[in-house]
């Protein structure tokens, strides 16, 4: 066979749903710049150590509250210690504390969801009802009961938020999965003899993991928003861990002062946030089938 005819054969060959999936999120300009944001915070936040910056927790008293400067780009905190350094190692406390409560609540909810969906009976009963009066209250309020039985800290605090987000995701995934359990490939399936268990781990999870991938990526963001608040409040990340959160709380007596102690924080967790929403607005633009 010659080269013309091997190419020929390749271009007929049809295209894997991965790569045409991913070809489809690289035309998404929404989606490539979260993604370029997320990116940008996650290298940041991994070569901390390499800047050659001061440790956040390093205090200087003799330069407390000091406005941005060559030393100090983003100026210091109330204790004397560099923001910039602060903000950076912040960014380590969110990115470690959503990725950690997507994981969780992602396997939990996606397991819950497709067992109910699947499997139906009492055990969807039991697990829907279960979701609906978790529904009725929203994750901050969750998330504080839990922090108020398990005491405040950065495991507590990914704990707390994961329970709280983990109903949104069964009740996606188990609707995700009772649309494909009625499609007929998983009749053939049953009728072909396939036992359920491969029926549901080859054919139907499979096929409904796209609205759980995107509602994932929404949740990071709300995970980041409600540590922060956590923080705030005083009750989630133990300090002098650095948290964006807790140093808003820090710099709110100093406004007036010196506004940049909440300020630079307060932009860092906008930026992130803002990332993760236009991500999850490009992997929901991708997955959607209706879009073309």
């Amino acid at each position: 066979m010659s080269v013309d005819q091997i190419t020929r054969v390749q271009r007929r060959t049809p295209e894997s749903p991965i790569w045409r999936q991913i070809r489809k999120f690289r035309r998404s300009r929404i989606g490539m710049t979260g993604m370029t944001i997320v990116l940008a915070y996650v290298l940041i936040a991994v070569f901390a150590p390499f800047f050659g910056l001061p440790h956040p927790d390093d205090v200087d008293l003799y330069n407390v509250a000091a406005p941005p400067s060559a030393a100090h780009w983003m100026g210091t905190d109330q204790f004397g210690r560099d923001l910039l350094s602060r903000v950076i190692y912040g960014a380590r406390t969110s990115l470690l504390l959503g990725f950690c409560v997507v994981g969780i609540a992602s396997v939990a909810g996606t397991t819950l969801g497709a067992l109910a969906g699947y499997y139906r009976g009492p055990f969807e009963r039991f697990i829907v009802f279960l979701t609906d009066v978790f529904m009725t209250l929203p994750s901050l309020v969750v998330a504080l009961a839990v922090i108020t039985v398990l005491g405040s800290g950065l495991q507590s605090t990914i704990l707390a938020i994961s329970i709280a987000a983990t109903p949104r995701l069964i009740r996606i995934s188990r609707g995700a999965v009772l649309q494909v359990r009625a499609l007929d490939y998983v009749d053939s399936a049953h009728s072909l003899g396939a036992k359920e268990r491969f029926i549901l781990m080859r054919h139907v999870l499979p096929n409904s993991l796209a609205p759980v991938i995107v509602q994932s990526s929404l949740l990071m963001a709300e995970a980041v928003l409600v540590g922060a608040g956590l923080g705030f409040l005083g009750l989630g990340v133990a300090p002098p861990l650095a948290e964006w959160g807790q140093m808003l709380a820090e710099g709110r007596g100093l406004l007036r002062s010196a506004p940049h102690v909440s300020v630079f924080p307060g932009v860092a967790m906008i930026g992130l946030v803002l990332g993760l929403n236009l991500l999850g607005d490009g992997l929901r633009d991708t997955f959607d089938v209706r879009t073309g």
